[in-house]
């Protein structure tokens, strides 16, 4: 099952081997015309109700592939097919609203002249994994969370820039990439696409030194300024939660006192 371009590398070339993972390909930065990175969001309102309303349907469609999933050790074609083309139409989504690509996305699940491209392969899946899988992804849901949070807080800082420079800097754009992977491959465990667990939020390891470039993010090495990126979105993803959970509990302790005060009096 693929939804990248091609050709695709040869076999044996992934640095993974048997754990091979969805792949994401995204051309190196480039110039953008800074008037649509102003307008970026505004631009996407209308994909963004395509993506809610596709995500909708495709939670059906995921829990119907669970129970498939768990008599069958493999999702069925059409329900890989279906989750796997949403997926790349969010992916898509998700990469010009991150300012990596300035193209907008079309309105359809066959882009295959589209810069940005995933890549999955049908694998067997293990039917325990599959019945606790909503427990095995927490982990990496934090994780993804956090990143995503991070990474919001300081978008408008990556959002200046683009209008200023008309392009990414290398590092902005490694780590958004990362965060933009993760996220992609935590979906994809999730919908049981694949049965490898999502990984390479810091980039890909020294493993893959050796491997030819087939696009900036496959391998997805990341420099020094990038992984700093990164794990300054991790960090201010945690405070955005802490911070928001203190002033929930202060909230609520306020109502309290302030509903039980006519009762004292």
């Amino acid at each position: 099952m693929a939804a990248a371009w091609e050709p695709r590398p040869p076999a044996g070339t992934e640095a993974d081997g048997p754990e091979w993972r969805p792949v994401l390909d995204v051309p190196p930065p480039g110039r953008q015309r800074r008037w649509t990175v102003l307008l970026r969001w505004l631009l996407l309102l209308p994909q963004f109700v395509v993506v809610a309303l596709l995500s909708f349907v495709a939670f059906f469609v995921t829990i119907a592939g669970w129970f498939s999933a768990l008599v069958l050790g493999r999702l069925p074609d059409p329900i890989a097919s279906f989750l796997g083309s949403v997926l790349a139409y969010q992916t898509r989504v998700t990469a010009d609203a991150t300012l990596l690509v300035d193209r907008y996305p079309p309105f359809s699940f066959d882009a295959p002249d589209y810069p940005v491209r995933i890549e999955l392969r049908a694998t067997p899946l293990n039917r325990l994994a599959v019945l606790f899988r909503l427990i095995l992804m927490i982990p990496a849901a934090v994780v993804s969370s956090l990143a995503m949070s991070g990474w919001f807080a300081v978008s408008w800082v990556f959002w200046l820039i683009g209008i200023v420079l008309g392009r990414l800097p290398e590092p902005v754009f490694g780590a958004t990439a990362a965060v933009v992977r993760y996220r992609m491959r935590l979906t994809a465990y999730a919908t049981m696409l694949t049965p490898v667990y999502p990984k390479g939020i810091l980039g890909d390891g020294p493993e893959t030194a050796g491997l030819p470039a087939y696009s900036a993010t496959r391998p997805l090495r990341l420099g020094t300024g990038a992984q700093v990126l990164v794990w300054l979105f991790l960090v201010l993803g945690l405070a955005g939660h802490l911070t928001s959970g203190t002033v929930d509990y202060d909230d609520t302790g306020d109502d309290r006192a302030t509903a039980a005060a006519p009762a004292a009096e």
